[in-house]
């Protein structure tokens, strides 16, 4: 048996490793054929359907995110244009309410300057009124001091109301004229 395993291993030592032997390569040549064509007719069209899918989903990945881009540039300027015009209209509102504080004060001014002229006027009034009554009530009181005092000189009652009341007039008159005389 040696001899055998020696004559086996000359024979091999006379063929090239890197070149296998005719029926070898006809056998490896047809598994690859074999194995080629399940590639070609059956994984690759799957894998490039795999990759055209992955390429499709990066390229609509990518689209929908410019168009979300522009959809999200579109809303802030919409956002900022509301905020402008909302600032726009709080300002209006701000001038409208100061207009509206100034007319409301000069309106409560001018109410409380027309009070304040009619409680004068009123008051004004009032002390003419009272001061018109005062001197009546004087004018009685000193006409009745004058005729008792009159009665008490003459030593008699002087009791005729039409002529007491014609002298106290005339007297009082008189000190009327007088005491405008001196002013």
């Amino acid at each position: 048996m040696i001899a055998n395993l020696a004559q086996l291993a000359a024979e091999e030592t006379e063929q090239n490793p890197l070149i296998p032997a005719g029926p070898e390569l006809l056998v490896g040549t047809i598994a690859f054929a074999i194995v080629f064509f399940f590639f070609w007719k059956k994984l690759l069209p799957n894998i490039n359907k795999v990759l055209e899918e992955r390429r499709a989903a990066i390229e609509g990945g990518i689209e929908e995110a410019d168009a979300m881009k522009v959809e999200a540039q579109s809303v802030l300027e919409q956002y900022k244009a509301q905020l402008a015009e909302a600032r726009h209209e709080a300002a209006r509102l701000r001038q409208e309410a100061q207009e509206q504080g100034a007319a409301l004060i000069a309106e409560m001014r001018a109410e409380g300057q027309r009070q304040r002229e009619e409680i004068v006027a009123a008051g004004h009034t009032q002390i003419d009124a009272d001061r018109k009554a005062a001197a009546s009530a004087l004018r009685q009181d000193v006409g009745k001091l004058a005729t008792e005092l009159a009665g008490k000189l003459v030593g008699e009652s002087l009791e005729d109301h039409a002529r007491q009341s014609r002298v106290i007039d005339r007297f009082l008159d008189e000190l009327e004229e007088k005491a405008e005389a001196t002013r």
